[in-house]
């Protein structure tokens, strides 16, 4: 056992914490926009995590053939062609990061603004969400005094606070909404509409971060037998998480109170407790936040960093301050961050982003079928479980989304083909100067 080398309960861990954040409090609200059925709504949650769960083993084989930290940006290179790589790690370090940083910044304030029986105005909530994160931008690019040892402890107060307001909500609430949980005439009608594959935006968003352990798995003792069951332990606990969670708003909260908002856990949780504890837990629920834009402040541009330091055309984008810190990564990041907040509204850059990392993962997960033909004799210490089955229906699901989302919501989706293609231009640029070892 080494003591430099992150174990199995860590990365679990950091797999749960990446993947409990902004989705799961905030997706319900916008999905409810064009669903009301009780039992469509929580299919969404079902299908997203089959999703994940398929993605999960499939990464699962790719990551324990290919162990080296990175990510996609590390899968692609190998599997497809260095461009690939460097396009899919262009994408995780900006729009992959950035994106979400924002929302889960945006979302802090948001719950924190609930405390306030008035709340706040939108231009407060981004200066909330903005100072948020200014100031943790400022801890992560000075030095290491955050331990990644609070990870654990983090993950840990999440899932309690998650299975209490889950417990409490059912055993408060003594006359609960009128939902049908159950399948009802009409429901596949509604399952099978643009509307619902929109919606499966949200969630896939909501579910990101389950191939979170990748990006590190250099770091991790004994990746090619540890880090599948990782990527599936982390990503079933997660799916559990998010059905008892949306089963909870929608017991104790009226739809229409929860229609277009993005603290649906903030009403939720007054609807159950009442006005003064109800503002209590949107305040908790806040504070869980904070740990979400930290962790992906310290995270995300580690990704910028390996590609300057792979790419010297760029390297500056890898150069570290005198304690070792990425600095300029750190800080390149969270511009794009701040940009996402003062200038997009929560539901574009939610879509925006859900598409951009469905459409990343969907070309890793092809990549299984390219590598196992191409070498067919790689020591393989997980194989996938039921291959090709697997990697199939998450291929087929995510395909729908994708191809739903550019038809329903065209502006996001060629924003974000646009902003991948940018990505192949830098390829080009740093280049002309490559020099890998």
């Amino acid at each position: 056992m080494s003591a430099d080398k992150f174990r199995f309960p860590t990365l679990t861990a950091v797999v749960i914490a990446n993947m409990v954040g902004t989705g799961v409090f905030t997706s319900l609200g916008f999905q409810l926009l064009d669903i009301r059925s009780g039992f469509a709504l929580l299919a969404l949650w079902g299908i997203g995590g089959i999703t994940a769960l398929c993605g999960a083993m499939t990464y699962g084989e790719l990551g324990a053939a290919l162990p080296r930290s990175g990510g996609e940006y590390n899968l692609l290179r190998r599997i497809y062609h260095p461009a690939a790589g460097f396009v899919s790690g262009w994408v995780s370090s900006t729009v992959g990061f950035s994106g979400p940083v924002a929302l889960a910044a945006m979302t802090f304030a948001a719950y924190a603004s609930s405390i306030f029986p008035d709340g706040v105005g939108a231009n407060m909530q981004k200066l909330m969400a903005s100072a948020l994160l200014i100031l943790l931008t400022l801890v992560h690019a000075t030095n290491h005094k955050n331990s990644s040892g609070t990870q654990v402890i983090f993950t840990i107060l999440k899932v309690v606070v998650i299975l209490s307001f889950i417990v409490g909500t059912v055993l408060v609430v003594g006359t609960p909404q009128a939902v049908n949980f159950f399948p009802a005439p009409g429901d596949g009608t509604i399952i099978l509409s643009s509307e619902y594959a929109v919606a499966l935006i949200y969630v896939s968003f909501a579910y990101t971060g389950w191939n979170a352990a990748t990006y590190l798995s250099s770091e991790l003792e004994n990746p090619q037998r540890t880090l599948p069951w990782i990527l599936i332990t982390g990503t079933a606990v997660v799916t559990l998480l998010y059905l008892g969670l949306n089963f909870s708003f929608l017991y104790a909260a009226p739809m229409d109170a929860m229609m277009g908002q993005v603290e649906v856990g903030a009403i939720a949780a007054q609807a159950a407790f009442g006005e003064t504890a109800g503002r209590l837990t949107g305040l908790v629920l806040a504070m869980l936040l904070i740990s979400t834009v930290s962790a992906m402040t310290m995270a995300g541009p580690r990704v910028i960093q390996v590609i300057g330091e792979d790419y010297p055309a760029i390297g500056v984008l890898g150069k570290k301050n005198s304690n070792g810190i990425p600095a300029t990564a750190i800080w390149i990041q969270s511009s794009v961050a701040l940009l996402f907040i003062l200038s997009s509204t929560f539901e574009s850059i939610l879509v925006f982003s859900g598409f951009t990392l469905a459409l990343n993962s969907f070309v890793t997960i092809a990549g299984i079928f390219v590598l196992r033909y191409r070498q067919p004799d790689l020591e393989r210490p997980y194989r996938t479980f039921l291959y090709p089955f697997t990697p199939l229906l998450y291929l087929v699901l995510t395909g729908w989304i994708l191809g739903f989302t550019l038809v329903s919501r065209p502006l996001e989706a060629l924003f974000s083909l646009g902003f991948i293609g940018s990505g192949l231009v830098f390829y080009w640029l740093a280049a002309n100067r490559l020099s890998e070892s």
